[in-house]
Formats: structure tokens, sequence, C-alpha cells
């Protein structure tokens, strides 16, 4: 071999070896000493405020460079103030996730007032947990069962978060679907007001996911003050075999139909973490990385159990996957769910 065929090779060699460490470089220098904020569309205290500052104890020793995250509760107008800033306002540096209620990528669908965003050119991050709804009661109502609910000659008052989240949704179509006698009361700040007016007697009861209701409300579901009536996935829950399903009280294709669309497809994605439209690619890969590394370690894992946090991630292809086939949802019924939603 030549002397300058070896001088050749022994460059491209060199080359080669640089140019795979460039891009780790780059990203180390861009995180370093930095600071992430993770906007929360849910106030202090609730399941989404939770999961968020448990990954945000974590996420960062899985990011090159180690940045600072700090978490900034922005609730507020159904979780629009917090997706609106996201996708308007926030720069796409790599530098602001978020992380509000899957349930406005439907509301977005439904043409929901006030929706400044197009759900699918958000850079989706990943979910930490595919949510499993259930309607919870409290034991001063005298509702103890769910056929009790469906006789009742009384509406039960069932509070929510307002427009977009799935707190509000699922007792609407619940009502719409199913004729369980309901009076939706609307604008509470966050899961945690929920909890405290349900205790205090403001209302009689709640519905969102059990991951979040196990974890954060213990101690009322211990002691009988409160209890699941019903779920509202097509399944029931490994941890609540003998609570009825919603699917087998709807008596129509058409009642089948929307609870699917309108409940059971969505919570999948209750609890997206996303970034900002036009975030250069190789943060978005960065950070997507970095998430699914932090719901595996082994750290995080011990903080998530001892909090009463499930795991049962979606990767952020797949939650681009899902955003978009929502989207897809036969014009029929649509128009039905944004009739049930803002009638």
């Amino acid at each position: 071999m030549s002397k300058k065929l070896q001088c050749l090779m022994a460059v491209a060699v060199i080359g080669l070896f640089f140019s795979t460490l460039v891009p780790v470089s780059a990203q180390e220098a861009f995180y370093q000493g930095k600071t992430i904020r993770l906007i929360v569309s849910q106030s202090p205290g609730g399941g989404f405020d939770t999961y968020s500052r448990t990954i945000a104890r974590h996420m960062f020793k899985h990011i090159p460079g180690k940045p600072t995250i700090i978490v900034q509760n922005m609730p507020g107008a159904g979780n629009l103030i917090a997706t609106n800033y996201l996708y308007n306002i926030a720069k796409p540096d790599g530098l602001t996730m978020g992380n509000f209620v899957g349930g406005v990528v439907l509301e977005q669908l439904l043409g929901r007032k006030g929706v400044e965003f197009d759900a699918r050119k958000f850079e989706w991050i990943g979910v930490p947990i595919k949510y499993h709804p259930v309607c919870v009661i409290s034991k001063t109502s005298g509702i103890t069962n769910a056929d009790k609910w469906i006789l009742s000659k009384v509406a039960i008052k069932i509070g929510g978060t307002g427009p977009g989240s799935t707190s509000d949704q699922i007792p609407r179509i619940l009502k719409a679907t199913l004729g369980l006698p309901i009076q939706a009361v609307s604008g509470y700040k966050g899961t945690s007001d929920i909890r405290l007016a349900v205790e205090s007697g403001e209302i009689d009861g709640a519905c969102f996911a059990w991951q979040s209701i196990k974890a954060t409300w213990r101690k009322a579901l211990d002691a009988g003050n409160v209890s699941v009536l019903l779920q509202v996935m097509p399944q029931p829950h490994p941890e609540l075999p003998n609570i009825p399903v919603a699917m087998n009280f709807a008596k129509t294709s058409e009642a089948r139909k929307l609870l699917q669309a309108g409940v059971q497809d969505p919570a999948s994605i209750t609890v997206p973490y996303s970034l900002p439209p036009g975030t250069p690619k190789e943060r978005l890969q960065e950070l997507r990385t970095a998430f699914q590394e932090t719901l595996r370690d082994k750290e995080f894992l011990a903080e998530a159990e001892k909090a009463k946090l499930d795991i049962d991630p979606i990767a952020g292809d797949e939650v681009e996957r899902i955003v978009k086939g929502l989207f897809d949802l036969e014009s029929t019924s649509a128009a039905k769910l944004r009739e049930i939603l803002y009638k």
C-alpha cells in the first residue's frame, strides 16, 4: 500500500471518528448550564403536577449537559392557556416542554373556541402512562353502585376542570350515551381542587384517571369516603376487577362509537409531553430518548412506586400517530360529539 493511500485512509478514519463525536458534543454544549421549563396546564398537587415533578427530578440526568429542569404551573381556560402558550409563544429551541391534557386534541377537532394551535404540528416527546378513566362518587351522595346511579332521580354533580379536559368531557359523554343523571360542574383549576370540592360536599364526584385518583386520593378511598363506581375503558383495570365498565351499559352502536371516540381512544394520550412546533429535530430526538430512559431509571421507578404513580409509556412517534389518527374521525360522529360537549 502506498504512503499516499495510507495517509488518505488515516484522514478518513480520523474524520469518521470526529464526525461521530460532534453531535453529542454539540448537544452537551447546548444544554450545559441551561434550564428547561416544563409547563404544566394543571394546578399544583394534582396528578399531572405529580407526574411532571417526579419526571423533572430525574430526566435531567439523561440529557447531555444535564440541564436544570423546573416545573411551571400554568392552569386556566380548560388547559388552553398552557397549550396556546406552548404553540404560539414558547421558543422552539428545546428549552420549553409542555404537559397538558391530551383531550384538547379532540377539542381542536370538534372546533372548540379559543383553540389557537394545530395538535398535528406539536413535537411529541411521549406519554408516561396510558390512562384508565373511572368515576368516583362520595359516600354522602347516597349512590353506592352504578345501578343506583342509573336509577337515581337526582342529578349527581360531577366536577371538571373545563372544556378540553377529560374530567369535563367524560361526564358529558356518559350522560349523553348512557343516560346517567349527571350535572356537570366545570371550572375547577385542577383535580386537586375537584377533590377538595367533593370532600367539602360542594359536588358529588369526579371522572378522571384511576392512576391519578389512587395516587392523590388514597386516604379517602381507604376510608370509604369515596368509591369507584364505573370504569370508562372497554376492559376493567386489573386493580378494579369487580367495577362495571361503561360500555356494558351502552344500548346502541352509536353510544359505543361515541364512548370509544370521545373517551377511550384519547385516554391513551391523556398525559402527553411535547415541544413547540419547529423545535430542531436533533433536540426533539434527544429529549425523546431522555424521556424514555427516565421512565426506565431505577431511581425514578422507585420514587414513582412510592408515590403510587403507574408507568406504562408510549413513545413520541406513537403519540404522533395517535394524534393524527383522531383527525380521521368520521364527520357524523364528530358532529354528535360536538353537540354533546358544546350544546
